[in-house]
């Protein structure tokens, strides 16, 4: 039987669901939103996406993966026209490691100033790659 390793936010507020899931290998990291743990927001969209990544970072992390492992991405965002400036903020965010494949598309409306949210699926890190 397979096992299933559900995870809890590791900072802010409780939330009714958790913020990965593990099973086979493979994790599941939940939407990452772009808000600190004092509940912020930046208002410039680089900065949401590069908190969005941080907060990703950190959960895959806590699962024991990395930017590094993540085999497919989604990102959702509230406007398509500002893709440009997501675009060059997400390709800081991963730096020279390689590009996983992703989606992106655009949603009507996120609750607050949010105007990004990213989940994705990664492998756990293998103990070799350090």
């Amino acid at each position: 039987m397979t096992e299933i390793t559900y995870r809890k936010h590791s900072s802010g507020p409780v939330r009714p669901y958790s913020a990965s899931a593990t099973a086979n290998e493979i994790v599941w990291a939940c939407g990452q939103i772009p808000a600190a743990a004092d509940g912020s927001i930046p208002s410039d969209l680089g900065d949401q996406v590069r908190a969005a990544f941080a907060n990703l970072e950190a959960t895959l992390t806590d699962a024991g993966s990395s930017l590094s492992h993540i085999v497919k991405m989604t990102v959702f965002l509230a406007d398509l026209d500002e893709f440009d400036s997501y675009n060059e903020a997400y390709l800081d965010c991963f730096g020279t490691r390689t590009l996983p494949p992703r989606t992106t598309v655009e949603v009507s409306r996120f609750r607050g100033d949010k105007r990004i949210e990213i989940d994705a699926v990664a492998v756990v890190a293998d103990e070799s790659d350090g």
